[in-house]
């Protein structure tokens, strides 16, 4: 079963070896150093983003809400629904002039960042995750529907796992 590319988003710097290829050494020879290097910057790599999910859960964001439903304001793409959030005002102001939507009121709600992803994503009934920050660039971040961000049962990811480990038997 192919592999998910949401997955990657977990662990970016695996996604980013996947495209390179390294220098053929000759047979029986290894590349010892280059190995630990990567794995050295793949554990860093995770635990920087375990760092930045958890203070994201611990951190009250702001939810535009849709002003027709009062519902959080949601995009599709790609096959995944993305709830907007923001950590501040002035990044919800950023988002709604680059949508040329500065002129109006954007009424919002101020969420934990745990409720979205353990309530509000399980709820939307499809693959779900949140963008943070989504007009600031690189600056923003995206918590993609994968284990370890959402509830195991919504998680995009999940059938994978449990077919990888099925097959270990």
């Amino acid at each position: 079963m192919p592999r998910s590319l949401l997955y990657d988003y977990m662990n970016p710097v695996a996604a980013d070896q996947r495209h390179t290829t390294a220098p053929e050494a000759a047979e029986g020879v290894g590349l010892p150093e280059r190995d630990a290097t990567r794995t050295e910057a793949a554990e860093r790599g995770r635990h920087e983003f375990a760092v930045l999910l958890g203070e994201f859960r611990r951190t009250a964001v702001l939810v535009p809400l849709d002003p027709e439903t009062g519902s959080p304001l949601t995009a599709d793409f790609s096959g995944v629904r993305w709830f907007y959030a923001f950590s501040n005002e002035g990044a919800l102001a950023r988002f709604a002039f680059a949508r040329g939507e500065g002129d109006r009121e954007w009424p919002y709600q101020r969420w934990l960042g745990a409720r979205l992803l353990d309530a509000a994503v399980p709820a939307a009934g499809v693959p779900c995750g949140v963008a943070l920050d989504c007009a600031d660039g690189e600056d923003g971040m995206v918590f993609p529907p994968v284990r370890g961000i959402v509830p195991d049962e919504v998680a995009v990811d999940a059938c994978e796992v449990a077919v990888n480990e099925g097959e270990g038997r």
